[in-house]
């Protein structure tokens, strides 16, 4: 079966993304299209990336890089759950990112986003580093906005009609990570 990864893309301490996560990861539960796990990167302790080989060699040297691409390797998608920091995503995300090349092609992506204007602006800039990893994502969003979706800038209170967004989301991530599977698994692909 299809295996999708929520990645909660941020370690901050007493980060909003920890509830947001868990929601998407909620409604995934509730779907029988594909295996979904949530991955929390604070969970794999990388510090700033510290390969002396670029991550396109697969020549991976420190037993967190190892560890974290068997993870990745092991999805053939990914819901990236994403703040807006300045305009962007995270740094530990992006650090989390650049850590592997290989372990991220010819798979699909989607994006939950949340801040002042729906993270909207961070999933912009996430979208431009996927097209260079080779991965394909969708067009749907779900994007949550600090006035509207949470209390007090930090209680987590969704508003109804994201859900619906959510399962749109879940659709084509899913239905991208299938038509990509022949790819993954067809002759080398030139990187």
């Amino acid at each position: 079966m299809t295996k999708i990864a929520i990645i909660l893309g941020s370690t901050r301490p007493g980060r909003n993304g920890a509830a947001v996560a868990q929601w998407v990861y909620d409604h995934a539960e509730q779907r029988s299209d594909a295996d979904y796990e949530l991955v929390d990167i604070a969970d794999y302790n990388l510090p700033h990336l510290d390969e002396a080989a670029p991550p396109s060699t697969g020549q991976y040297s420190q037993p967190h890089t190892k560890r974290w691409a068997d993870k990745i390797a092991s999805f053939d998608g990914f819901i990236f759950v994403t703040p807006e920091y300045n305009h962007s995503i995270s740094g530990a995300l992006k650090n989390a990112i650049d850590f592997l090349y290989a372990e991220w092609n010819n798979k699909a992506a989607g994006f939950v986003s949340y801040g002042s204007v729906g993270g909207t602006r961070a999933v912009e800039h996430l979208r431009l580093v996927m097209g260079e990893l080779q991965v394909a994502d969708v067009r749907a969003q779900v994007a949550l906005s600090l006035y509207t979706d949470f209390i007090n800038f930090s209680e987590f209170a969704p508003a109804a009609h994201h859900s619906k967004s959510l399962g749109v989301l879940f659709g084509q991530v899913v239905a991208w990570s299938n038509a990509l599977a022949s790819v993954r698994t067809g002759p080398a692909v030139a990187r």
